[in-house]
């Protein structure tokens, strides 16, 4: 066999493995904490919320899953109509969430304002979205969604079931079309619509960490920001690979109407972390993105990047 003949059937071989590997990792489905390796260790458990909002408390099956990673977990599965999203085109994303019993659950207490927040961001961090669907009677949850890019995307159901803990499922959800992965990188300060949002503070694995998000507007600081779902601000973190989630809320009771907003983040690993903050002010809530690893803030502090953050009037679906 010639030397371009052996090539083209490695090349073919190792197609087949990828191919193969990417089955087996689709065909595993829901996760188990009783699975979950090490790494995935974190008081978070398998709930998204955190930091100084005193939620935090995990299912007893799942005390050492970080939220999100699970399409079902502690009984409860989160189960979309349709798993492919059209470009472009605003549909309605259906689910529902079943319970120990297999039937769909319809009582969920009020968390922020809402009962089911869902967060949708596609693979490589970009294309946020917080949405809040409405629920039918017979407990399918219904919300409009639209994505403009093409990819693999992971779609978070955040709620508390009456009577149990809080918890975070996910399930992906694929945009089919050419795929430009975003490659995201340390960032520590955002621009959206005419606003500067900057990020102090380390962001420490396994460790309560405290954060302080400035917002500015025209160099000026914003101390008027509104009540969005009961709070100043939201930040959801998500660790870079398998979008491990965080949802945490201010610290301190959330006295502050700005320019300073804090947090106390507790994310479950070393690595680095896509951080989302909306707030909201003139009546229009946004979203400013960062990109920060954990340890000590570095050089990368300075960074700008006048596109990482967006404006959303939707955002109070």
């Amino acid at each position: 066999m010639n030397t371009i003949a052996r090539l083209s059937a490695f090349g073919t071989a190792l197609a087949l493995v990828i191919g193969g590997a990417y089955g087996v990792g689709a065909a595993v489905g829901p996760l188990d904490a009783v699975t979950a390796s090490p790494e995935h260790s974190s008081d978070t458990g398998g709930t998204g919320h955190g930091g100084g909002d005193g939620h935090g408390g995990a299912a007893d099956d799942a005390s050492d899953l970080p939220g999100g990673l699970a399409s079902s977990l502690s009984g409860y599965t989160f189960t979309p109509t349709v798993s492919t999203l059209t470009l472009d085109d605003t549909d309605d994303f259906t689910f529902r969430i079943t319970g120990p019993g297999g039937e769909a659950v319809t009582a969920f207490d009020v968390e922020h304002d809402r009962r089911m927040h869902l967060i949708v961001v596609r693979r490589d961090g970009s294309a946020f979205q917080h949405l809040h669907p409405t629920m039918a009677p017979d407990g399918t949850w219904s919300v409009p969604l639209r994505v403009h890019a093409a990819g693999s995307y992971r779609a978070f159901a955040d709620f508390t079931p009456t009577g149990a803990t809080a918890v975070t499922l996910g399930v992906d959800l694929t945009a089919p079309g050419l795929f430009e992965p975003i490659a995201h990188l340390p960032d520590r300060h955002a621009s959206v619509d005419g606003y500067e949002v900057t990020l102090a503070g380390d962001l420490v694995g396994a460790q309560a960490s405290p954060l302080t998000l400035t917002v500015r507007r025209d160099g000026q600081p914003v101390t008027d920001l509104e009540p969005y779902l009961g709070a100043h601000g939201h930040l959801v973190a998500l660790r870079e690979g398998d979008l491990a989630y965080l949802h945490v809320h201010p610290d301190g009771g959330d006295t502050s109407a700005g320019p300073d907003i804090p947090f106390v983040a507790d994310v479950p690993t070393e690595g680095r972390y896509r951080l989302f903050l909306d707030f909201r002010h003139d009546g229009v809530v946004r979203t400013a993105e960062f990109t920060v690893p954990t340890g000590p803030a570095g050089p990368d502090a300075a960074t700008t990047s006048p596109a990482a953050g967006h404006a959303d009037d939707s955002h109070g679906h």
